[in-house]
């Protein structure tokens, strides 16, 4: 599923213009992305936890050269399934 996906179906179901659903989309992921560049943590109750964790700097191995280099410290992001998601894609179908 793509952006432009999560636009038309909002655009059929709420009945807005795909203009308004678009800038509700974009809305909803501009407030996410600024809200993890924080350092902040992002639930959403019934979906999933993303997560900001820190990694400490390392040394590392160029593996075409086999010289050591230093990795930078960084901050990497997590996404932890809800039980309720995780309940909905391992559901069973009963046919």
């Amino acid at each position: 599923m793509t952006k432009l996906d999560i636009v038309t179906n909002l655009y059929e179901r709420l009945g807005y213009s795909k203009r308004e659903c678009a800038n509700i989309v974009d809305n909803f992921f501009e407030i996410i992305k600024h809200t993890l560049a924080k350092g902040e943590n992002v639930k959403i109750s019934g979906f999933g936890n993303f997560i900001v964790k820190q990694k400490k700097s390392r040394r590392g191995r160029n593996p075409q050269t086999g010289t050591e280099i230093e990795i930078s410290a960084r901050k990497v992001l997590n996404f932890r399934l809800s039980q309720v998601l995780k309940d909905e894609i391992n559901k069973k179908r009963v046919e």
